[in-house]
């Protein structure tokens, strides 16, 4: 199946929404959730799997791995049924970038953080990836089980904070946070490795274990994955401020108008 030829126009900064432009009778596949608004024309509907058009047991079969991922087991479908342009827009679920990437440029495939994927050209498929080796299924975390989306349409993934774009020559080799990939192409190889030494394990505090990229491909990298943000949410959000307590505390309530 050919993948739906899309328009589209990304607005914003650092907290993006990306605007599909629809021909009559095109449509654009999206993760529940994400929708933000559209025009007039445009029908929307929820379909079993990836919003492909196959058999029952491959739609089973997919939403079953998409559940893996811990995405939803549908998807959603807007579909213009009119007889003009019409548009519908998408928002990032939290400040960051909208990446376009028309897969017809990479090899019909690329592969991403589970979480990252937020609309494509409606043909589309959205499946997950697993890594072979075992030491990536055991300590991988975020970077063991990632999507990874086929096809020769446009489709859209999102980041947390500013994102970077990093093409690696052959047998090049990029060490970084797994958390911090956002996305690869699939002529890149994917590998864990141990961070090493008791310092570094005792008190290092970025983990035991590091992604290992090797070129040649292309690979955009994240500043502020949503697992760090997180973190430090609750962790200062879960008990009374560090201050408290101290002098520079009360100024502190005083300023607040506490």
């Amino acid at each position: 199946m050919r993948n739906h030829e899309i328009d589209y126009k990304i607005y914003g900064e650092e907290l993006q929404c990306v605007e599909i432009e629809l021909d009559p009778q095109e449509a654009v596949i999206a993760e529940p959730g994400s929708f933000m608004m559209m025009n007039e024309g445009i029908q929307m509907e929820t379909l079993f799997g990836d919003g492909s058009n196959s058999g029952f047991m491959n739609k089973l079969f997919t939403a079953g791995k998409r559940m893996l991922t811990g995405e939803s087991l549908f998807m959603t479908v807007f579909t213009n049924t009119s007889s003009q342009k019409r548009q519908v827009s998408f928002a990032a679920p939290y400040t960051g970038k909208i990446i376009p990437l028309n897969l017809s440029e990479f090899g019909e495939k690329i592969i991403c953080q589970k979480d990252s994927f937020l609309c494509a050209a409606k043909g589309v498929s959205i499946g997950i990836e697993f890594q072979r080796k075992l030491g990536t299924g055991l300590f991988g975390g975020e970077g063991f089980i990632m999507q990874k989306l086929e096809g020769d349409g446009m489709c859209f993934v999102h980041s947390g904070g500013y994102v970077m774009e990093k093409e690696l020559m052959p047998g090049e080799i990029l060490k970084i946070d797994t958390g911090c990939i956002v996305a690869f192409t699939q002529s890149v190889s994917y590998d864990i490795q141990f961070v090493g030494g008791i310092k570094n394990t005792l008190f290092g505090g970025e983990g035991l274990f590091f992604a290992e990229l090797r070129g040649p491909g292309k690979v955009w990298v994240q500043t502020l994955p949503i697992s760090r943000l997180a973190g430090k949410i609750l962790q200062y959000g879960g008990g009374t401020r560090r201050e408290e307590g101290s002098i520079m505390g009360k100024l502190g309530d005083l300023i607040d108008g506490n």
